[in-house]
């Protein structure tokens, strides 16, 4: 009880009204303590035990001679902003918090920390992913919706938001289990087309910035029409009205999605350029391109862009995706370039007009397992709100 009572403390100063968070209260200091302390943790776990936590690809990182040196300024800052904190604010869980974990972190061995003797089985789980995701995405658009929101009132820490923390924590921490499962077709596919070896050379010999031009492309048309089939029949549905369940748009909301639909949707996103002979370059800047451009989608962020918005996507030619309003179903499919629905007819863009809300009018469960075994349990069933119309 006591556990969670700390807990439930510790969410509700975290979820605190934009008005006991101002400068000189305690809470910036408290927070920030908070996000350098987890980051500081996280990476002295990937340290100690690296074949079980640590990313592969990430391993340039790790062995730069001053990455140990950022670890130990890390959890130094973590343990001042947590002092500062305990000393300004009068509810000290932020504080306490984050000093407790940057202490574990220093029990762990801290930025001097030596690899552990593990047993690898060849699996390993993203934890260093996680943390440089979250701290670059974060970083990049949580001042980007504080500077130019859409609401205003909207809060970083909004309703909901530890469910989309908790799906960003599993695409990111399982991301080799995610790629393995998604890499399978293109795997295949590549095995059995030994006859397409000149155009996979023709396409290899096309100048870097026309490559990435089709790959956006192409990768967008086979989205549209993977995000309609997913609006269309009931039993995908199921999958991918977790995402559409959010009630609150921000950056973060976009990493709500459903383990299943994340490995559909990056495999049929991904064949192309996996099978038809574009450069490794080209993949990775794309991959990296759409991992920003989905959470700009989903931003908090203002602007009505009413001529842009029927030719690039725009976070409210996407937001008219996610809204309630009946017009707004199954409207705005591609990710990239909405003329691809102005062709197919499923283009909405009211000039200089926003959904008033967002979700989807059927019951969701609150919680991750609830949400994982919604396909299989889904009965349709409309909310309180929507019945009473």
């Amino acid at each position: 009880m006591a556990k969670r009572d700390y807990l439930q403390t510790l969410m509700r100063d975290l979820e605190s009204h934009t008005e006991v968070r101002r400068f000189g209260s305690g809470w910036l200091s408290g927070f920030f303590g908070l996000l350098f302390a987890i980051t500081g943790l996280f990476m002295v776990i990937a340290l100690r035990f690296p074949d079980w936590f640590a990313t592969p690809e990430l391993d340039v990182i790790k062995t730069w001679t001053g990455f140990r040196g950022f670890v130990h300024l890390t959890l130094l800052i973590s343990y001042g902003l947590a002092l500062l904190s305990l000393l300004l604010r009068p509810r000290k869980v932020l504080g306490l918090t984050a000093l407790m974990i940057g202490l574990a972190a220093a029990l762990l061995g801290g930025a001097n920390v030596q690899p552990a003797e593990t047993r690898d089985w060849g699996i390993f789980f993203g934890l260093d992913f996680f943390i440089v995701n979250l701290l670059v995405t974060g970083f990049m658009f949580a001042p980007l919706e504080r500077a130019f929101p859409h609401r205003r009132a909207q809060r970083l820490f909004r309703t909901e938001w530890r469910e989309d923390l908790f799906y960003y924590l599993v695409s990111t921490m399982f991301v080799q289990v995610l790629s393995f499962l998604a890499l399978a077709p293109q795997a295949f596919v590549n095995d059995h087309t030994s006859s397409w070896d000149a155009f996979r050379a023709g396409v290899a010999s096309l100048p870097w910035i026309v490559q990435f031009a089709i790959v956006l492309v192409a990768s967008d048309f086979a989205q549209y029409w993977y995000h309609r089939l997913f609006h269309k029949v009931p039993f995908l549905w199921g999958f991918h009205a977790i995402h559409h369940s959010a009630k609150s748009m921000d950056w973060l909301a976009g990493s709500r999605m459903h383990f299943v639909e994340i490995i559909l949707l990056r495999s049929i996103t991904s064949l192309p350029l996996f099978t038809l002979g574009f450069a490794p370059s080209v993949m990775q800047a794309y991959i990296g391109f759409v991992y920003v451009w989905s959470s700009l989608l989903h931003a908090n962020v203002g602007g009505n862009f009413n001529r842009l918005g029927h030719w690039i996507a725009t976070p409210r030619f996407h937001h008219w995706h996610h809204g309630l309003e009946r017009e707004a179903f199954d409207v705005n499919f591609a990710i990239h370039f909405p003329w691809l629905d102005k062709i197919f007819g499923t283009f909405h863009l009211p000039e200089d007009r926003w959904p008033e809300n967002y979700g989807i009018p059927e019951e969701v469960p609150k919680a991750y397992w609830g949400q994982f075994l919604y396909p299989w349990t889904r009965t349709g069933k409309k909310t309180d709100e929507v019945a009473a119309e």
